[in-house]
């Protein structure tokens, strides 16, 4: 398939890339390659991307509505995997205007040009942040989703909604995955695993916000692409089904993809040292703005549309991301 996934110089968007391009897929990858952390590692990762012959990349903002429209006027995709975002929490809290513009304004640039560009299935990335202020656990899709406690949740909760109306309206396929702390091997600096890495090493306190009493479904970065994979290759058909709404009838759908397996992150802290050789100085703070203290998926909607949910531990993974770290970067 001719597959476009924006965002392709992101975390997520190249390791997708890779596995697509591994199993013959053409790619179109787009970027803006903005600087909200290193733009280096950015373009090593499509230097690696880069070296298939059916990778093509273009950088682009998919806030640009001209440049987007001539994307899709010339494109002919089967699919689309929109992964391209202004991603985290704290940081909408003091820049709420890159969001709307990547978020918002470049998630509707999407939708009309999957609407008018004959896209076969749209797949795009949404969040466990959705889920807000809900304290029962796991998440499920059932759940209501109507409290955000950031605007970075609040605009992929837009997003939701967003595409469903375009699947409704214009009968365009569309699942939105919502994602459960991805990590590992070419992850984002600003993510806990590599701050926490690069503070170990160098000696430097972590902080450790609600003093420690924090649980998350870390979900290894292999698992991640798998399961938006098997996603891709299985449009939803009108009339409702797994994943979907209970009173939607269009082609759409929205499925958690986590790894069902909640881990502290004292614990999370501790695998860390144990791959690193070397114990961290933890510096307890408060709970911040805009962020909760658990998230657990439940991913049985995932595993009956797909046959597939997550099983990487975090001992596996972390040991992963390390090795790739200290090759990465050099470290002994």
């Amino acid at each position: 398939m001719n597959i476009l996934v924006t965002g392709a110089a992101g975390f997520i968007g190249y390791h997708l890339s890779q596995r697509l391009l591994a199993r013959g897929d053409t790619v179109t990858g787009i970027d803006n390659l903005n600087a909200y952390y290193d733009v280096s590692l950015k373009r090593a990762r499509l230097a690696t991307l880069q070296a298939s012959g059916n990778f093509r990349f273009t950088q682009m903002d998919v806030a640009d509505r001209p440049v987007m429209q001539q994307l899709f006027a010339g494109g002919g995709f089967a699919a689309v995997a929109h992964l391209a975002a202004q991603a985290g929490v704290r940081y909408s809290i003091d820049h709420p205007e890159a969001y709307i513009d990547s978020n918002l304004v470049g998630f509707g640039n999407v939708l009309e040009g999957c609407r008018h560009g004959g896209v076969g299935h749209l797949v795009y990335a949404s969040s466990s942040s959705v889920y807000g202020t809900n304290h029962k656990v796991p998440f499920s899709e059932d759940d209501p989703v109507d409290h955000p406690m950031s605007l970075y949740a609040a605009t992929k909760r837009a997003n939701e909604l967003m595409a469903h109306t375009y699947s409704h309206l214009f009968s365009l396929p569309a699942t939105g995955l919502r994602f459960f702390t991805v990590y590992g091997p070419w992850g984002r600096p600003d993510m806990a695993l590599f701050k926490f890495t690069r503070g170990i090493l160098a000696g430097e306190p972590l902080a450790v916000f609600n003093n420690g009493d924090m649980v998350r479904d870390f979900t290894y970065i292999d698992d991640i692409v798998e399961g938006i994979v098997r996603t891709i290759d299985r449009p939803p058909a009108a009339g409702g089904s797994s994943g979907s709404p209970a009173t939607s009838q269009a082609p759409f759908r929205v499925f958690n993809i986590g790894n069902n397996s909640p881990v502290q992150l004292l614990r999370y802290i501790e695998v860390l040292e144990k791959c690193l050789g070397r114990k961290a100085v933890l510096e307890h703070k408060p709970m911040q703005a805009g962020d909760v203290r658990a998230t657990i998926a439940d991913v049985s909607a995932l595993e009956r549309a797909t046959g597939f949910r997550p099983a990487t531990s975090v001992e596996t993974g972390i040991a992963r991301f390390v090795d790739w770290y200290r090759d990465y970067y050099k470290v002994g």
